[in-house]
C-alpha cells in the first residue's frame, strides 16, 4: 500500500468571491473553522473552488495563501488539473514547491482524451510531480470517463496513489477496487455515495456537504472506521436530503448560497455560474435548520 494522503473527509473547499477579486479574509477564517471542527484534509482550487475560473495569479495566490494559512495543521491538496497538459505540469510543480501534500487532477475536458490519452497525460503530470497524486473522474464535467482498467494501467506510478471518483457508477466502482486492489486508495466524490464506497474499501471521502457540515460528515465516516456501520449508514441517509439540495444546481451554486447564509462568505458567483433560484434555497435553507445551522 503507498502512503494515503487522508484517511476520512477532505472538503472541497469553496473560494470566497466578491466583485473585487478573491476575498482573503473570509477564506482564511473559513480555513480555519474547517481545522477546528476537525476535517482531515482541503482541497484548494478544485471543481468547488470554482478552479476553472480562476485566473492564472489568482489560481497561484489562492494555493499559496491557503497553505501558509493552514500551517501544517491537516494535509493539503490541489486542484492542479486541466486539459491542457502542459499548465497541470506547471500547477503541479508550484504546489509542490509551496508545500501542498498531494494534488487533485481532473480528467481533460473539451479536448478529452482516449483511455490511452488519459494514461499518457495522468502520467506525464505525475512524472514531474514530488507529491502524490488523486486521479479526479467526473464525467459529467468532463465528458470522458476514466475506465477500471485505465486505473490498473497506472496504478503501479509511484506518484499516483489515490482516485476521487465521483462517475456515480458503482458496478464500475467495485469493478475498480477489484482491479487495482491496494495499489490505489479510493475516495468517494459523491456525498450520496460515501458509506457505500467506504464499505467497499474506500479510504473516505472529497466532500461538498463537509463545507456546510465538517464535524458531522467527519462523524460520518468516523462511525463507519470505528466499525459502527449501522450508525454511518443512519448519518448517509439523515444527511441525503440536505446533499441532494446541494446539488440540484449546478456545484457550487447551492453550496455557495449555503456557505453565504452562514455568514462565511457573499454569495458571489463568476459566469457561467449564476445564483441559486430561490425556490431550491429557500428549500435548502429549511433543510439546513432542520441540521441545527442558523440560517
Amino acid at each position: 500500500m503507498k502512503n494515503s494522503i487522508f484517511t476520512g473527509v477532505a472538503t472541497a473547499l469553496i473560494t470566497p468571491l466578491n466583485e473585487k477579486g478573491v476575498d482573503y479574509d473570509s477564506f482564511g477564517k473559513l480555513i480555519d473553522w474547517q481545522i477546528e471542527k476537525g476535517v482531515q484534509a482541503l482541497v484548494i482550487c478544485g471543481t468547488t473552488g470554482e478552479g476553472s475560473t480562476l485566473s492564472d495569479d489568482e489560481h497561484r495566490q489562492c494555493l499559496e495563501f491557503a497553505v501558509k494559512r493552514a500551517a501544517g495543521r491537516l494535509p493539503m491538496i490541489a486542484g492542479t488539473g486541466s486539459n491542457d497538459i502542459a499548465y497541470a505540469i506547471d500547477m503541479t510543480q508550484y504546489a509542490c514547491e509551496i508545500g501542498y501534500d498531494g494534488m487533485l487532477l481532473v480528467t481533460p475536458y473539451y479536448n478529452k482524451a482516449t483511455q490511452k490519452g488519459l494514461v499518457a497525460s495522468f502520467t506525464a503530470i505525475a512524472d514531474k510531480s514530488s507529491k502524490p497524486c488523486i486521479l479526479y473522474n467526473v464525467p459529467s464535467r468532463t465528458g470522458v470517463n476514466i475506465e477500471p482498467s485505465t486505473y490498473a494501467a497506472l496504478a503501479d506510478h509511484p506518484m499516483i496513489t489515490s482516485v476521487k471518483e465521483a462517475g456515480g457508477n458503482l458496478s464500475k466502482i467495485i469493478e475498480t477496487f477489484a482491479l487495482v486492489g491496494d495499489r490505489l486508495d479510493i475516495y468517494s466524490g459523491n456525498d450520496d455515495q460515501t458509506v457505500p464506497i467506504l464499505a467497499m474499501g474506500g479510504k473516505g471521502v472529497i466532500s461538498v456537504l463537509s463545507n456546510v457540515l465538517p464535524a458531522e460528515t467527519s462523524a460520518m465516516c468516523r462511525r463507519f472506521f470505528d466499525g459502527d456501520l449501522s450508525g454511518a449508514m443512519k448519518l448517509q441517509l439523515e444527511y441525503l436530503p440536505l446533499i441532494n439540495s446541494l446539488f440540484c444546481e449546478v456545484n457550487p451554486i447551492p453550496v455557495k448560497a449555503a456557505m453565504s447564509a452562514m455568514g462565511f462568505c457573499d454569495n458571489y458567483l463568476r459566469l457561467p455560474l449564476t445564483p441559486m433560484e430561490d425556490a431550491h434555497l429557500q428549500t435548502m435553507l429549511s433543510l439546513m435548520r432542520e441540521q441545527g445551522l442558523n440560517v
